[in-house]
């Protein structure tokens, strides 16, 4: 049959351990989830590579144990990273199949294909996965399927969401928009419970899935829908547990059987699969058994365990969540109280200790259980495809503003960051903000570009950097301005100006080699917390030093008013003295500084009869 020509508003979420995808129904005015070939509404990310195919999705999974170093899952923990990346490294130990760099420091999996050794990125991995949603929509719409948004963790730097879109280009797909998973979930909780959603309503999606946990929370007013914070770990999931099972396990062998199957892959995956299994038991059952025969060599392996066990092995991980909630609510400026709904978001919301730990920090709450975790996300997705349409009158006319998830700022003299957009910022956006030349007769100034919540530059991530060439002429002191602007795709725009001569220039932040990842977000925040009175005081100096630097250039440039030439010998030597100060700036104390303008300045009005 002919595929007709028609276009269809689709979403996918394209999740670390399952993907969904879903089609917004014009005629019924309704979001539809779609099933795959195996009637299932949920397929597993996963690709496989054998000697004369490749699987992707549930024909992958299924053949995962016995063929395991040529069995690629988790990939969405790699896209976008660098292969030094610590978590990298961590993941490495329990993969079965093998990661290299490559000469850009970018993570390539190894696979044999067709008997021959491939190098595959996780963006063509991606793409893979991608395909195959394409497929399942296509076979179920009998149509072609080009336009798409795709999800993603609120979390993701620009060099994720940017390897997302290429994974998408890979697949043959024009990705819309790439919109954040909870902002996803929380249209799509809109959009079923909108008779509730009536108001100024309070509402905290708590996204917890198989590979990254996000928290957001969103106050939604009519038809706007406004992120006012968002908080999350982009390395906390259920995979995270099933290790920790897998763990376990291991050392139970070891000690039962006096066998060691950590590097045997076929025995780990077979015994990943069980743990797996067993978790999604644990979230009915107190406790369940794990039977696997011949796991290595004649061994056989039989074992239970309680979900008190399980919920010990991974109790640090769910206080984790609680922590990234409660930062949340910090950056909202919200207290729990004013949390109207708690909305479950990710298969790994299911867990009973995670609700109950949810529901105690929120007195008693009741939670959001009423929609499917595993497809509100692909569902919202969806919804935005159709609200990018236009002239989709059955649509409801929502309005979406999301929030960038760090600060957005520029170098100054002394290593300092000056923010422009704080973190937690609505987009789209344009700030605007006035400088000054710091030198005399710059052919050019240069504009760095950072990202983070420290107040040194360098401790930031450097995104790019310009030069503005303007007038040559222009003194120290001669004005500038710089916008930053970032559209509804996260993307950063910074625009130099100079207005007395008309220059103008500007860059574009897009997926730069060596972008921060969101590990480094992470560290960032949390070092911005730890460090922030070693922060102030920095600043503090800086502040000192410059304005002592400021005043010393004004003094020589007013010195030729001084006509005696003893007061004008008497001056210079201040001058000189201040210089050798500034000179020695790293090993001088911040009040040192402030004394030292004191007593210049009191020098100086003396002998000049100015008053400064």
């Amino acid at each position: 049959m002919a595929k007709q020509k028609k276009e269809w508003d689709v979403g996918i979420d394209l999740g670390t351990t399952y993907s969904c995808v879903a089609v917004w129904l014009e005629e019924h005015s309704r979001v539809e989830i779609i099933h795959n070939d195996q009637g299932n509404r949920i397929t597993p990310s996963c690709v496989a590579f054998t000697e004369n195919q490749r699987l992707i999705g549930d024909a992958a999974k299924n053949q995962a144990a016995i063929n395991p170093t040529n069995t690629l899952f988790d990939v969405k923990r790699l896209i976008g990273r660098r292969y030094s990346d610590p978590i990298i490294q961590d993941d490495l130990k329990l993969w079965p199949f093998k990661v290299n760099a490559d000469s850009d420091e970018k993570p390539m999996m190894i696979v044999s294909y067709k008997g021959q050794e491939k190098k595959i990125s996780a963006e063509e991995i991606s793409s893979m996965v991608l395909t195959k949603m394409r497929d399942i929509a296509e076979a179920n719409l009998k149509s072609e399927v080009k336009n798409v948004v795709v999800t993603v963790p609120a979390y993701f730097n620009d060099s994720q969401r940017q390897a997302t879109k290429d994974a998408g280009t890979i697949a043959g797909l024009n990705v819309m928009r790439i919109i954040n998973e909870p902002t996803a979930a929380a249209l799509a909780y809109c959009l079923d419970k909108r008779a509730n959603c009536v108001g100024e309503r309070n509402i905290l999606i708590f996204d917890f899935g198989g590979g990254t946990f996000d928290v957001s929370l969103l106050t939604i007013k009519g038809d706007v829908f406004e992120v006012k914070a968002t908080a999350g770990d982009t390395h906390l999931g259920g995979e995270d547990m099933d290790n920790r099972m897998v763990k376990y396990f291991v050392k139970e062998i070891k000690r039962k059987q006096k066998v060691d199957i950590s590097g045997n892959p076929r025995a780990l995956r077979r015994l990943r699969t069980a743990c797996e299994r067993a978790k999604r038991t644990l979230s009915s059952a107190v406790d369940t058994t794990i039977e696997i025969d011949a796991l290595s060599g004649s061994i056989d392996f039989c074992s239970s365990i309680t979900r008190a066990r399980f919920e010990e092995l991974n109790l640090d991980l769910f206080q984790r969540c609680m922590e990234t909630v409660e930062r949340c609510l910090v950056d909202s400026k919200m207290d729990k109280s004013d949390v109207d709904d708690v909305v479950l978001v990710g298969g790994s919301s299911r867990i009973p200790k995670v609700q109950q730990l949810l529901q105690d920090y929120f007195k008693g709450k009741e939670l959001c259980t009423s929609i499917n975790p595993d497809e509100v996300v692909a569902y919202g997705a969806a919804l935005q495809a159709a609200l990018l349409t236009k002239g989709n009158k059955f649509v409801p006319n929502l309005v979406l503003l999301d929030v960038t998830p760090l600060s957005l700022g520029i170098l100054l003299k002394g290593d300092l960051m000056d923010v422009v957009i704080p973190r937690n910022t609505t987009i789209p956006v344009v700030k605007k903000k006035g400088y000054v030349r710091i030198e005399d007769f710059q052919s050019a100034v240069s504009i760095q570009v950072y990202e983070g919540e420290r107040t040194r530059a360098s401790d930031n991530n450097l995104l790019g950097f310009f030069h503005l060439y303007g007038n040559p002429n222009a003194p120290r002191g001669h004005p500038l301005t710089v916008s930053f602007s970032i559209d509804a795709d996260g993307i950063l725009t910074v625009i130099a100006e100079e207005e007395s001569s008309g220059s103008k220039n500007w860059i574009t932040v897009t997926n730069d080699k060596g972008k921060l990842s969101t590990q480094e977000i992470m560290r960032m925040i949390q070092e911005a917390e730890k460090y922030k009175a070693e922060d102030q005081k920095y600043e503090k100096k800086v502040m000192a030093i410059n304005a002592l630097d400021d005043f010393v250039y004004k003094i020589r440039n007013a010195i030729d008013d001084v006509d005696n030439p003893q007061k004008k010998t008497k001056i210079n030597k201040a001058i000189a003295e201040t210089e050798k100060l500034l000179d020695a700036r790293e090993q001088t104390e911040t009040e040192v500084f402030v004394d030292h303008l004191h007593r210049m300045k009191s020098l100086i009005e003396s002998i000049m009869k100015i008053k400064f």
